[in-house]
């Protein structure tokens, strides 16, 4: 069970014995009385960026709950956001100055994706620094074919560790950053490891594709027969359990996805068509096909993959670890609604994007009438 971030416990009360009269009935016991638990004591939190999607979740969280924070970035990326919360400027990459002494309860690592880097930071951290949250991906795990896979699965390796090429080696420079960052800070690191992140902020176009292509409504490409399963964590949820880990001073390694219990692709996308209004219909269409006709998965087809052969464990990471350290999870409906409200709000000129990075309309109709056509011969 989820743990309650205000936790009661409960103290007992001695029943008194009274005398009435000459009789010496004793007065019934009182039921104890619940005792509110102190809030955790207020934090003092670094969070390394801070400004782009994932950031300022964890600004929000930290700030609504009462801490004190302060950001280092170079100041490129929404300068403007938190006037009010303490910016050190800086590089990742070898102008740390203004971190050189300063004490703080946590640090948040959401923009460390070289272990040279990670480590620097972590290095000159570790003396005045209490935790280090290192939020990771589950692109560091080496393979994707075994179902209900947890946190001792291998990790990808590269032959040659000072290699910084992310685009190519993501997953085992992750590795090789939270190995960094262990290595530095002792027991004293909480690795994260999400999948894809959603919800209002993301600019990435991926699963906002699917709530977007219900709201233009009509038919819809459904990936596969639709009982594939799916993960996911919306932003906010990620957000506010790395504070709450920081509350309760938590370590080690945990797969910070979603949901609690096995969902299909089917269910997400039925949840985003009714955030649209039900607008779409949904033709499902099977994965050999989509191969055939060069759609690919994930990438025009966001959160699925066929899950046979090399994939055949996507979707179904154990997420258990993360649920008993107190990660709350809301529902897609409630994220494909607040996304689509978000997505409102931009300008004309960042809304393609942020809609949706999927695959284009001219090729879903296209893939849509070949199948048909294939079905009704």
């Amino acid at each position: 069970m989820e743990l309650d971030r205000r936790r009661f416990v409960f103290g007992s009360l001695a029943a008194a014995l009274a005398a009435a009269c000459s009789s010496r009935e004793a007065t019934p016991a009182r039921a104890p009385m619940p005792v509110a638990a102190a809030p955790p004591p207020k934090r003092t939190i670094l969070v390394l960026g801070g400004t782009n999607f994932l950031g300022p979740h964890i600004v929000d969280a930290a700030l609504a709950r009462g801490h004190t924070v302060t950001l280092f970035n170079r100041g490129k990326t929404h300068p403007g956001l938190y006037p009010n919360v303490e910016k050190l400027r800086g590089d990742r990459d070898g102008h740390l100055e203004a971190l050189a002494g300063r004490k703080w309860d946590a640090v948040v690592d959401p923009s460390g994706f070289v272990p040279r880097l990670v480590k620097a930071s972590a290095e000159l951290l570790a003396p005045n620094v209490g935790r280090y949250v290192f939020i990771s991906t589950i692109s560091v795990y080496k393979d994707d074919d075994k179902p209900n896979a947890d946190e001792s699965a291998p990790v990808a390796t590269i032959a040659d560790p000072t290699n910084e090429d992310v685009k190519t080696n993501y997953g085992a420079l992750k590795a090789l950053s939270e190995q960094a960052a262990e290595a530095a800070m002792p027991g004293r690191v909480a690795i994260l490891r999400p999948g894809l992140i959603v919800g209002p902020g993301d600019p990435t176009g991926r699963f906002s594709h699917w709530p977007s292509r219900m709201q233009d409504g009509g038919e819809v490409l459904g990936p596969g027969d639709g009982t594939a399963a799916v993960q996911w964590i919306d932003g906010r949820d990620l957000g506010a359990w790395i504070v709450h880990l920081i509350e309760q001073r938590t370590v080690g390694v945990m797969n910070a996805i979603g949901p609690a219990k096995r969902t299909s692709i089917k269910q997400v996308l039925d949840a985003c068509n009714q955030a649209a209004g039900n607008k779409a219909t949904i033709t499902w269409v099977a994965g050999d096909f989509l191969a055939q006709q060069k759609v690919g998965g994930w990438s025009e087809l966001p959160m699925w993959l066929d899950p046979r052969g090399e994939d055949a464990g996507f979707g179904t990471l154990s997420n258990a670890r993360a649920l008993a350290a107190g990660l709350e999870l809301r529902p897609i409906l409630d994220t494909a609604r607040d996304t689509l409200a978000w997505l409102a709000t931009l300008p004309p000129e960042e809304q393609p994007k942020a809609r949706s990075t999927g695959i284009a309309r001219d090729k879903e109709l296209a893939v849509l009438a070949a199948w048909k056509a294939r079905t009704a011969g």
